[in-house]
Formats: C-alpha cells, structure tokens, sequence
C-alpha cells in the first residue's frame, strides 16, 4: 500500500508539472543591430510581424547605438545565453568581423543583413545591394545635370559597407561623365546633424553647388539645412515612408529624389526558419529596391499608409488570438488537471480493489495452474507423440517390404519425403514436448482432428471436374515440395519448376502458364513480390495465383489476398482440395472469357472488351486496359495488309508466344482470328454507314484480294458483302 501511496503522488505531481509548464520556444533567435533608427524599427517590427506564422520563435533584439565594441559584446552575450542563430547588422566591417566569426565557429548559423563582414564566415548575407544604389543615384544626378556640373557627396558611418559601397556605385556613374566634379565627399555618420557639421566645416572650394548626394534620407536634409535651397538639389537613399521622411521629403520637393532601401524583415525571419528547418536557402540574397521621385512619391506613400494599416489590423488580430489562445490554455489546465485528479482517484479505487481480490485468490490460481499444465501435457503428448508413432512405425516396415522394393522412382521418392520429414517433425516434438515432472498420466478423450473435417468437408462439396488440359508453373524453394506438387499435377497438367520469385517471374514471362502455385517464404524474391509482380505485368497479370504456404494465421492471408492472390492454401494440405481449387479458378478463367468474347456478331474489338458498366470491365481492369491497347494497335494499323502479330506484339510490348497465350486466354481467339474478325466486323460497319465500293472497303481493312474479303465476309458473317449493302 505504501508503494501504491508513492506512485499516486508522483503521478500527481507529474500532472501538475505537465499542467502548469511553460511551454519552451522552438527556435531562439538574436538580432544585433548596430544602431536605432526609423529604418531599423521598421525592421524590427516586420520581423515580430514574420514570427506570426512561425509559432515558437523568440526574438531577442539588441542596438549598439553605432557603437562597435558595445556591438561586439552584445553578440558574445546573445551567443553565451545558446541562441539558435544569430542575425546582424554590423556597425563597422573591420571592428565587429571577429565576433561573428567567434559566433559562426561556435557552430551558430548566422545572417548578415544589410551591411557586410570582412569574413566569409557567416551562412547567409541578405540585403539590398548598395554598390548600385549608388550607381544608379549617379545616374539619376548626371541626367538631372545633362552631363555638366558639380556634386556634394555625404558619406555615411566610415568603415561601415554601405557607405564604402554606395561611394563606389556613385563614383563609377559620375565617372563617365568628364563634365561633372564631383566636389568632395564629406565625412557623416548617417545622422543629420552630423552631414550639417561636415558642409559647415568643409574649407574647400564650395562654389556653385548643383546637386548634394547623402548616402541617406537624413543627412539629404542636414546638408540642406546647411546650404540651403537656393540653387542646390539634394538626393538621398532609404525611401522611407512617415511624418519628414524620404518619400515625404521628395513630395514637398526638400529632395529631387531618394532611393528606396528595402528592410523586408519578414523575408529576413523566414531565411532564418529556413536555414534552422534544413530548407533550401541562397548564401546570396539581394533585395529588390526603387527610385523615388515625384512622380511616384505620392502613390508610394498611399501604398505604405494601407500597408501600415493592414499591419495594424493584422497586429490587433495576433493579439486578441493570443488573448484568446491563453484563454484556452488556462481552460485546457484547469480541464486536464481535474481529469487527472478523477483519474487518479478511479485508479486507486481500482488498485485496491485489484490488490485484496488478487490476494484471496492467489492460492487457487496456483492449483489451477498446476492442473492445467497436467492436463496440457497429458492432450499434447497424446495428440502428437501417437500419430507420430502410427505414421512412423507403418512407413519403416512398409520401406522393407519387396512391394515398395519393387515400386516405380515417383512412389519411391515420395515415401522417402515422407519419411525423411516424419523422422524430422518427430525430433522437434521431442524437444519440445519436454514436460516437468508431472504427478500422474492419463488418456482424456479428444475432438475430431482438423483433417478429418477436412476430408468431410470436401465429401460434403463434391469434387469438382479437372477444367481441362492446362499448364501449372510451381514455384517453390523446398525440392521435396516440388517433387511432390509435380507428382500429383503431371498427371493432369504440363508442370514448370523455378526455385525462387525470380526464377519464377523468369519462367512465367517465358512459358505464360495457365495457373502458378507459389510457396511465400522463399530466397531471392519472396511469394508476395512474386505475385504482385505476376499481377503488375502485362504478360502475366491475367493468370491465377494460389500460394501454398505453411503460413495459416488470419493476418497472413489477408497479406496474401492483398498481394493480389486468387487463393490461399495452407500447409498441410489435401492433394483432392488443390485439385480442386485449380479446376475451380481454370473454369472461373474459362467463364470470364466466356464475357469477354462475343457469341454473335463481332462488330468491333469493343465486343471482345465489354461495355464501360459490365462486370468484367470492373473487375478485370487490367485485362480490360490490355484489350483496349490491343484494339487501339490494331485499328490504327488495320490498313496495312502485311500487319503481323509480331508487328501487334512489338508494339505492346509482348513476344509472339506471350502475345497469343494472352489473347487466347482473354477472348478465346488467337492474334491471328482477332485481327481477321476485326477487320471483318470494320467492312461491316463501313458497308452499312458509308458509300464506299466493296473493294475500296476490302482494301481499306486491310485485305489485298477483292475476291479472298468476300469469301472471308461470307463465312464470318453469313451473307455477302452485297447483300448487306442492299440492306
């Protein structure tokens, strides 16, 4: 009782654990961003936006503020807590690569978004490429200016990518076009305030300023601001949507233009969910951007106001589904924990109850168990030890006797399986019925044996007629078996061996037997891939299957039939049931091919085939799909007069012996009566609907002789071409 006490309460305990847990988060992901912008929480916030249909993603956001070694101790820290892949932005190339590669070689997968490592080592780099914004911003300038002018730049955070980047693309464009100086390209750090202080500090030759360049939105205006309007248009790089933003900005004409830099944090999330789930991913992912001017400024920012309203909408429904989906759980909790507590108490109810009635009745069930195992070894000993003992003494005196001396090779052979398999069965009864020490023996009288309502059974059936001279293919991996299958079908049938499926598969492609009898458990291939396979070929798949198999529980057989077995006899066996069921399954052919082959007039193949709703079209799809084949080759060639069955059997695939055993099988004809009828029952059809001439017809059905066609059309159909078309 006391341990049953102990199992109750850590059973109670587990339920509460399971009850109470908080559930952990599938995949744990650091974001290190190198500073915090407007550009940077629209990011952000489409990233949270992207774990709303990836459940079980935490984030774990982190800003450097532009700073590199605060940068730098935040991704060390975000690795340290066993983050599951990191994603960053870092502030400067050459200061913060180190840290990442320390997180790629800790074995951390790692995206770089938005700006470049020195290194190789990360998995993934995703980002709008900076090198042609800056190209494309040149472009945009030089054409403003018809190739003659002169050009401020403002260049963002030194040492960081998109600054060496854009500086690059911007120059290369100017580059083609001599006319155009490009005055300086002054120092920011991609604040306003900072491109301000650079155009007041510069000493240089100012002079007329045509166009100022900022490799962002805000140092545009901070450049504006210091020079003022007069004269002087800005560009700048970010697209952002909002109140004094770049988009905004090109709209109140403050900047001639400015380019979209994309964030796309939910493509951003769901490279990381795809690098973490093995997914195909690209090393290299570029994102789309656009040119912003005043021609699209407005739609641009109608796009991002609905974009920013379905974002909200969309918000406020992840939220009250979590409102809900906490609801649920709380709901869930209380539900599972009061279904554990009633469970618990039903189930100690249950084990006292077991534990008393167990121990009052411990004692008879020994005695029962004692007699039981009595009375066990007593039936077996006697079902098995004396039928043995009559079948294996009879059989030694029979052997000595001048009789079987004298008796043909098959009577020896089989009484040597015979004797050779009782001598067998009769060691394994003896180790097996090894029983302990048993208090008294004694005879108890016994049921009849299954072999007797066996036999009874097939008396009370009657014994079905052989359905005629056939072949039988044996497939079987025991040499005694097959001896003796052989021994009782020569008689009736032609009789093929193969050891294995696959020697069998061999022998049926070759030989196309009117029935197979397999065993199941066999080397090589065993008796269920060998009929499937029998089944699933063309040459074979109308041929009846019977497994043979010592193989008897239920589940067995259902396996067998699924295999697509027409029957299924098991081991030990009566040669007059076999027999049987052989004749049984021919006639079954004989009458299936009764349905498939027409009695009348054979008008078209489709006879031969059946209607689309009859029985055998049902149930014999495969011989139905063949037929169908068969039609279709020989309707399609029915004008060639030199069309062989050898020319039909290439085209389906099938050998001349393979083609004619099939055909025969299926419709009672031979290739060659089937052609012939069809052509027959072609000029027929082409007599009665059309106005052709009868040798026109003749020849379009495939016969060279005007003459041979109305002999032939007058024994096929009893009358003469003539007088149908008179009809």
């Amino acid at each position: 009782m006391r341990q049953i006490l102990k199992l109750l309460v850590c059973m109670m305990a587990v339920v509460l654990i399971v009850g109470c847990g908080k559930k952990k988060p599938r995949y744990v992901i650091g974001v290190s961003q190198c500073s915090q912008d407007i550009w940077r929480d629209k990011l952000n916030d489409e990233l949270r936006m992207g774990t709303y249909l990836n459940e079980g993603v935490d984030l774990r956001f982190a800003s450097a503020g532009d700073n590199d070694k605060r940068q730098i101790e935040q991704i060390d820290s975000l690795v340290a807590l066993g983050i599951d892949l990191l994603i960053v932005a870092p502030n400067q190339a050459t200061t913060v690569s180190p840290a990442i590669d320390r997180a790629y070689d800790s074995g951390v997968p790692v995206i770089v978004f938005d700006r470049k490592t020195n290194s190789n080592k990360y998995t993934s780099y995703i980002g709008a490429d900076n090198e042609e914004m800056g190209r494309q911003m040149g472009q945009y300038i030089a054409m403003r200016m018809k190739g003659r002018g002169r050009v401020l730049e403002i260049m963002g955070l030194k040492g960081s990518t998109p600054a060496i980047e854009r500086h690059k693309g911007f120059s290369d464009a100017l580059s083609r076009y001599p006319d155009i100086e490009l005055v300086a390209s002054l120092q920011g750090d991609w604040t306003e305030k900072s491109a301000f202080d650079a155009v007041k500090a510069y000493q240089g030759d100012m002079g007329k300023i045509d166009f100022v360049f900022g490799q962002n939105d805000r140092m545009a205006v901070g450049a504006l601001k210091a020079l003022g309007r007069t004269g002087v248009k800005y560009c700048g790089i970010d697209g952002l949507a909002g109140k004094g933003n770049g988009i905004e900005c090109v709209l109140d004409s403050m900047l001639e233009a400015s380019y979209i830099y994309p964030t796309h944090g939910d493509q951003v999330l769901q490279l990381a969910i795809d690098i973490l789930e093995g997914n195909d991913y690209k090393r290299d992912n570029p994102l789309m951007a656009a040119m912003v001017t005043h021609d699209n400024a407005r739609v641009l920012l109608m796009q991002n106001e609905e974009k920013e309203r379905q974002s909200a909408y969309l918000t406020r429904l992840h939220d009250k589904s979590d409102a809900y989906l906490q609801q649920l759980d709380t709901q869930r909790t209380i539900t599972f924990l009061a279904v554990g507590i009633i469970a618990l108490l039903i189930l100690t109810v249950v084990i006292i109850y077991l534990y008393f009635k167990q121990k009052a009745r411990i004692n008879e069930e020994r005695e029962q168990m004692a007699q039981a195992q009595l009375k066990f070894y007593t039936q077996v000993s006697h079902e098995l030890r004396t039928p043995l003992t009559l079948i294996e003494g009879p059989l030694t005196q029979l052997a000595a006797t001048q009789e079987m001396r004298d008796a043909s090779k098959d009577t020896s052979e089989m009484l040597a399986i015979v004797r050779r398999n009782t001598g067998q069965l009769t060691m394994l009864v003896n180790r097996i019925l090894t029983p302990p020490d048993l208090l008294s023996n004694g005879d108890v009288d016994l049921p009849a044996t299954e072999m007797n309502l066996l036999k009874e059974h097939i008396e009370a059936i009657g014994m079905p007629d052989m359905a005629g001279e056939g072949s039988v293919l044996i497939v079987d991996d025991n040499a005694d078996i097959r001896t003796y299958l052989r021994t009782i079908l020569e008689k009736y049938y032609q009789v093929y061996e193969a050891s294995d499926g696959q020697m069998g598969m061999e022998t049926a492609r070759e030989v196309v037997p009117d029935i197979i009898i397999s065993d199941v458990m066999m080397p090589v291939m065993n008796g269920l891939e060998f009929c499937q396979k029998v089944k699933g070929e063309v040459a074979t798949s109308h041929i009846p299957v019977i497994l043979l198999t010592a193989r008897s529980l239920s589940c067995h057989q259902i396996e067998g039939y699924e295999s697509g077995a027409d029957a299924y006899i098991t081991k030990p066996f009566q040669p007059d049931v076999l027999l049987a069921r052989i004749g049984n399954l021919l006639r079954q052919r004989q009458q299936l091919r009764n349905l498939w082959t027409p009695t009348a007039d054979v008008r078209t193949l489709d006879g031969a085939v059946g209607d689309t709703g009859s029985p055998v079209a049902d149930e014999r799809p495969v011989e139905n799909a063949f037929i169908q084949r068969f039609r279709h080759v020989v309707e399609e060639k029915m004008s060639n007069s030199d069309l062989s069955v050898e020319d039909i059997g290439t085209e389906l695939g099938l050998s001349r012996v393979q083609l004619y055993r099939k055909v025969k099988a299926l419709t009672g004809f031979s290739p060659v009566e089937l052609l012939r009828k069809t052509r027959l029952s072609k000029a027929r059809q082409l007599l009665e609907t059309t106005d052709q001439t009868i040798s026109e017809i003749a020849y379009k059905v495939g016969f060279t002789a005007p003459s041979y066609f109305t002999k032939c059309f007058k024994e096929e159909h009893g009358v003469l071409p003539g007088d149908v078309r008179e009809k």
